[in-house]
């Protein structure tokens, strides 16, 4: 049987070099791997978030809708990196950047299936969680993976590094992926940049209590 390494294939960063939709169908299906763990996990449900204001795709649900700042900084460098923040001070979430250097944009992950490690994934995330539910939630795909600010603009494409994207080893069945809005989203709230594949470990959707429609 060929070893992992030997069935690792680069991802093609033009693929990401699109709007921030288009993006998402590209990331959705494919696969994150951390080597030193054993973690391999299929990504389930992903959303997008466009640019700044004057960009081809201005969102303003998007933390790069201000402009370049210190915290967004990766999403305006090249397609393929990580970008890291912390959620409510606590969780801490992995994004893809996409579009062209310079617009902005990113991939959040909102969930995965873990394939193998799910050994190590537990040393985080305990017993409690079902199999299903071990990367429900982008708060706990932070969790499952080991994320932190220090995978922050690391080259997610680099099957070198700590954890890396690798493509889908066959096309996604159209009939399997759904889309819908985005979740807790106040500002362009009925976007539908939230994609999933059906029947397979998904967040719940939760409107934000002061959602606003696109304007």
């Amino acid at each position: 049987m060929a070893s992992r390494d030997a069935l690792r294939m680069p991802f093609d960063r033009s693929l990401l070099q699109v709007s921030p939709i288009e993006a998402a169908r590209q990331v959705l299906g494919c696969r994150i791997e951390v080597p030193a763990e054993g973690i391999v996990a299929t990504i389930t449900e992903v959303e997008a978030y466009g640019g700044p204001a004057d960009s081809r795709w201005p969102d303003p649900a998007a933390h790069c809708y201000p402009g370049l700042t210190a915290r967004n900084r990766a999403m305006f460098g090249p397609a393929g990196h990580w970008y890291v923040y912390r959620s409510y001070g606590i969780h801490f979430c992995l994004n893809v950047t996409c579009a062209e250097d310079g617009e902005g944009g990113g991939i959040l992950i909102r969930s995965v299936r873990i394939d193998s490690g799910a050994d190590a994934v537990r040393r985080r995330r305990g017993e409690k969680p079902s199999d299903s539910g071990l990367g429900r939630g982008p708060g706990n795909v932070g969790q499952a993976l080991g994320i932190d600010l220090s995978d922050y603009g690391h080259d997610a494409l680099d099957c070198a590094g700590r954890l890396f994207l690798q493509p889908r080893e066959s096309s996604l069945p159209e009939e399997r992926v759904r889309s819908g809005p985005r979740v807790g989203v106040r500002r362009a709230a009925e976007r539908p940049w939230r994609l999933c594949l059906e029947d397979d470990s998904v967040s719940a959707y939760r409107k934000h209590k002061s959602a606003l429609a696109e304007f």
